[in-house]
């Protein structure tokens, strides 16, 4: 089973969303046969290269306070509570993304996809660690093992960009309108930061949709009976069995889509660029 996961790095509910996504695999009966691969949706290109703001100072920038409804300090609450504290958001900075997102694919195509990922969020949450520049980046590269001159040249020359354009332009295709968003096995899609239980459910749903239980009719003259009564067929020689249709088992209807079910699943979105509002 694959799972591909579309963040924002600077997306808080995205950071919340992939410790979740973590939580619910490990859970998961069949997660030796699961693969997670992060890909790229950014947000902040509208920020300038060169540049951060404070998390507090692109409030006020867009609403001329800190609405109500940024909800920074309740998802610190709700990662604390799942064991992801220090998760800096209110006081953390934001900044244009692009960059940090082609390293992400740089890392990727190098066979480092989740650890790049994990690092990037880790840190950025975790430790507030500026992530925007070429110096911050090259920083990340030498913690993965990657060949820091090459890193340079590929950032210096946006080698990864059309890369990272392309990501974008798959989770759109999907109905992706914010982040997190999960694709499922390349069928079943799930949009905001649902929690892992949801999570879980979802995973066993697809799974079983993709591994069906085949019934096994009774052969020969190997009589069955069940809680109310004996199976008439179990009386009959196999002559007279062979002649009746087979069962026919009633399927399950499948799966076209997921839809969130957690008031909690909050997603980033591009009008939001601070990107604390649920």
């Amino acid at each position: 089973m694959k799972l591909e996961m579309w963040s924002e790095i600077t997306c808080p509910w995205c950071g919340l969303g992939s410790h979740r996504l973590d939580g619910a695999v490990e859970r998961f009966e069949h997660s030796d046969q699961v693969t997670v691969v992060h890909r790229s949706f950014p947000l902040s290109s509208g920020f300038p290269e060169g540049r951060t703001l404070s998390v507090r100072e692109a409030l006020m920038a867009k609403y001329g306070a800190i609405p109500e409804q940024a909800a920074a300090l309740d998802i610190e609450e709700m990662a604390a509570a799942e064991g992801l504290a220090p998760y800096r958001v209110l006081d953390n900075r934001v900044g244009n993304t692009d960059l940090a997102h082609e390293f992400l694919a740089h890392a990727s195509v190098l066979g480092k996809n989740r650890e790049g990922w994990d690092m990037l969020f880790r840190d950025y949450f975790g430790n507030a660690e500026p992530i925007f520049a070429l110096d911050d980046l090259l920083g990340f590269s030498d913690k993965l093992g990657l060949d820091r001159e090459q890193t340079r040249e590929v950032l210096t020359e946006r080698h990864y960009r059309q890369h990272v354009q392309d990501d974008a332009r798959g989770a759109q295709s999907l109905g992706a309108a914010g982040v997190p968003f999960i694709l499922i096995d390349g069928r079943y899609t799930v949009s905001g930061a649902q929690g892992s239980d949801a999570l879980l459910g979802y995973l066993r749903a697809a799974w079983n949709e993709a591994h069906p239980v085949t019934a096994v009719v009774p052969a020969g003259d190997a009589p069955t009976c069940g809680p109310d009564e004996c199976d008439p067929g179990s009386f009959m020689t196999t002559a007279a069995r062979e002649a009746i249709p087979p069962t026919q088992f009633p399927k399950e209807p499948s799966m076209s889509y997921l839809l969130p079910s957690s008031p909690s699943a909050a997603t980033c979105r591009q009008d939001a660029p601070d990107e604390v509002i649920r």
